[in-house]
């Protein structure tokens, strides 16, 4: 009788186990369709190697820019050394905007703005990567976070008198004349650039926790303010 009652209960689950696989397998098909928009600069699979973008396998629960024997951009460095990693969480921000994530990185990309999309070219990528049910703090896809900034936050005119009083913090470490002995210059930036990259600290996407603690110090005035000095300092 045990037996017979546990019967349903096993063929429940085995059903619901199947769904879930026919909904993973739909999700890599539809994302493979997404990734013909990476396909001029990146290849995945068998046989991928690097063209203008290194090649995507194994990506899950790789440090940023430490693909061996790719050249990336000193701030794709960087960021690795800070302490990104490739992430659902990492990636999707990316692909959305890659600016949020490494301000000066050389993908010449605009941002994949549909959260679907991003979840399916997720789940995508992520067939590609070596045990991934094993990789920490990474879910098969991003499950459509939003990681746009506020429009009304962008639309803030900051006072670049404000911003040169708040500075010093900031000149502490950064260059004011643009030169980046060790550390990145902040100068000449695009105010859009700077305030999602400062939102970023503050949302914990960018891992560096000196800027991440400094910006969580900062209110949406005075992180315009900075980018309307910074933008123009010369």
């Amino acid at each position: 009788m045990q037996a017979k009652a546990l019967l349903p209960l096993a063929v429940a689950a085995f059903m619901v186990a199947g769904a879930g696989h026919a909904q993973d397998s739909d999700a890599v098909a539809a994302g493979e369709k997404v990734f013909g928009k990476c396909k001029s600069c990146h290849q995945i699979g068998a046989g991928a190697t690097d063209r203008v973008g290194p090649h995507l396998n194994g990506l899950f629960g790789r440090p940023a820019g430490a693909h061996e024997g790719y050249r990336y951009s000193k701030s794709m460095e960087r960021a690795g050394v800070d302490g990104l990693v490739w992430t659902a969480e990492t990636l999707d921000a990316y692909i959305e905007n890659p600016k949020s994530l490494v301000s000066k990185t050389r993908m010449n990309f605009r941002g994949l703005k549909s959260g679907a999309d991003r979840a399916n070219l997720l789940a995508y990528l992520r067939s590609f990567s070596d045990n991934p049910a094993n990789i920490p703090e990474a879910e098969p896809t991003a499950k459509g976070i939003d990681h746009d900034l506020d429009p009304a936050i962008l639309a803030l005119e900051g006072d670049p008198e404000y911003g040169e009083y708040l500075s010093s913090e900031c000149t502490a470490c950064h260059q004011a004349d643009g030169s980046a002995d060790g550390i990145p210059s902040v100068t000449g930036w695009p105010i859009d650039d700077f305030v999602v990259a400062m939102h970023a600290y503050k949302d914990k996407l960018r891992p560096h926790p000196v800027m991440q603690m400094m910006a969580a110090r900062l209110g949406d005035e005075e992180i315009a303010a900075l980018a309307a000095y910074f933008k123009d300092l010369e």
